[in-house]
């Protein structure tokens, strides 16, 4: 009798379990339905790999929500994407947005990313300061987020950005690659790139974080705010999962997940350092003057945007 009543007891047990099981899948298999697929633009870069997690790691699924990652090797490809409707949002910068807006392409900036980006010397390449790099050919991409920190890093070693002769490479794998064959002295390029030709030789002379800069965002299109309001903000709460789990995570248990989905180079495994991720914030209002100061000094923009016309901060008060 007992061991009947035992059973009983344990099948009873085993059909709730399974039904709080099911319901959880019913759940989220609801929320899903009742949720918009959100189309990001990813780039080579840390700022990305938090969306890489999130998607991994089933974030996104847990919140409900369908999220298509796109990967593009330059800003230009990006952008172009953005515009054409192609995608609903993208990691970007805050320059980015500022030529949106002067475009007439409507598009607001939801928060910050966390980025890293380092002007690095060949290998070759005597230089060892911002001075001993003046007249020398500084690779860039022309009128973006690496132009801007470009600058910002050379006038803070004291020099103009006149007094550098710069070459506009676009994509960033080709620009790494014409720095580490010697055919430019030096190159702005994002981590894990910069990652990559450091472990190659180059060597560092000034970074993004060594001068408190941090342009990097994710940016939408205003359709997509005012259209997927909901999604928006559970990926906003999926991405703040993948923030805890890069922040307690051994770099070894996804490092080879950043290089096959990521697009990294193989080169990064055990010598990457990331930034320290944070959660979702608003950019700082001096960021967005400053850049759009940048812009309008050299005649890019011709309107001083405000705060409020670049940023929407619904998603991260």
């Amino acid at each position: 009798m007992k061991k009947t009543i035992g059973i009983l007891i344990i099948s009873m047990l085993l059909v709730f379990l399974t039904g709080c099981a099911s319901d959880k899948k019913e759940d989220a298999a609801q929320k899903q339905a009742q949720l918009q697929t959100i189309t990001l633009g990813l780039m080579p870069d840390v700022d990305s790999i938090p969306f890489i997690i999130a998607e991994e790691k089933g974030y996104f699924k847990e919140e409900g929500l369908s999220v298509t990652l796109k990967h593009f090797k330059s800003a230009m490809e990006r952008d172009s994407a953005l515009q054409s409707g192609n995608l609903d949002g993208a990691v970007s910068d805050m320059l980015a947005e500022a030529f949106a807006k002067a475009g007439g392409f409507d598009t607001v900036i939801t928060s910050l990313t966390t980025g890293s980006y380092k002007l690095v010397v060949n290998k070759d390449e005597t230089a060892t300061s911002i001075q001993e790099l003046k007249g020398k050919d500084v690779a860039i991409s022309k009128n973006t987020i690496i132009d801007y920190v470009t600058d910002k890093v050379v006038t803070e070693g004291g020099l103009t950005s006149a007094e550098i002769n710069k070459v506009v490479i676009p994509q960033i794998p080709a620009r790494l690659e014409m720095l580490q064959n010697g055919k430019i002295a030096a190159a702005t390029l994002p981590d894990p790139l910069a990652t990559v030709a450091v472990k190659n030789g180059a060597k560092v002379i000034r970074t993004s974080e060594q001068l408190g800069l941090n342009p990097g965002v994710l940016l939408f299109t205003s359709k997509a705010v005012s259209q997927k309001e909901k999604e928006i903000q559970a990926m906003y709460r999926a991405y703040s999962k993948a923030v805890d789990y890069l922040s307690k995570e051994p770099m070894e248990n996804y490092i080879d997940l950043l290089i096959e989905k990521g697009g990294f180079p193989k080169d990064v495994k055990g010598v990457l350092v990331l930034p320290q991720y944070k959660k979702a914030a608003a950019p700082q209002q001096q960021d967005i003057d400053d850049v759009v100061a940048w812009l309008q000094a050299r005649q890019l923009i011709q309107k001083k945007y405000l705060y409020t016309d670049l940023v929407d901060t619904r998603f991260v008060r």
